[in-house]
């Protein structure tokens, strides 16, 4: 499986999860008149917003990526961000909390301000998907932990590009029917993400260790010439 793939199908998983954090936003967005396609076109744009923004982290972590692996450390940074993932799945499965802090809380005031702005003042679905986008989220963080494992700025930005499409079909749903997954159906998939994390985890990890086995944990030759 390419990364590309790994990240469609983390987003795919991961929108159930989006729905509920942020279908609200989605709902709150004014929809201009026209009927139910000009309905569906302003949803569309909205999710294709949040998918320019999740590009541009992409290409952000790309750079931070590829300066870790012209530096050779690329093994090291698969098998810490499988560490990583390992315990944020973790905490999820023993329901350790995990305090946020007043700090985050004045960081993020800024953002929510301009937020509610763009919201008041009608700026449109691309502008409100786009700050959708840069909304902290635990899927997101995911996604940027794999997109920082590739070996190059675009693939990077690739990786995050194709976790936002995975997002799309489900927030796309949501959206333009206020609610298709409810909040039985997010509770039951919340409690799997943690051992799909687990799975992903310990792929990174293996990956990692380039234990010379095909496709798992392929050998240092094959992920720098092949298996990037």
């Amino acid at each position: 499986m390419s990364n590309n793939e790994i990240a469609f199908f983390i987003g795919l998983f991961g929108s159930i999860h989006c729905v509920g954090m942020c279908g609200p936003l989605a709902f709150a967005v004014p929809v201009a008149g026209g009927g139910k396609w000009m309905l569906v076109w302003d949803k569309l744009v909205y999710n294709f917003g949040r998918t320019i923004s999740y590009t541009l982290l992409g290409l952000l972590t790309g750079l931070i990526g590829k300066q870790l692996w012209l530096s050779g450390l690329q093994q090291w940074v698969s098998i810490l961000s499988g560490v990583f993932i390992l315990l944020a799945a973790a905490t999820r499965i023993f329901k350790l909390s995990v305090t946020k802090g007043q700090l985050a809380a004045k960081l993020l005031a800024p953002f929510n301000r301009l937020l509610g702005y763009a919201l008041t003042r009608h700026a449109g679905h691309l502008a409100i998907g786009m700050l959708n986008g840069f909304l902290p989220c635990g899927f997101v963080y995911l996604a940027l932990i794999g997109a920082v494992n590739t070996s190059t700025v675009l693939g990077s930005a690739q990786y995050m590009f194709w976790f936002g499409v995975g997002t799309l079909p489900l927030m796309l749903a949501a959206t333009i029917s206020s609610g298709f997954a409810g909040p039985v159906m997010r509770r039951k998939f919340n409690n799997i993400v943690p051992y799909f994390m687990i799975c992903l985890g310990l792929w990174f990890v293996l990956r990692g260790l380039s234990l010379d086995i095909p496709y798992l944990s392929p050998s240092q030759n094959m992920v720098n010439g092949v298996c990037k």
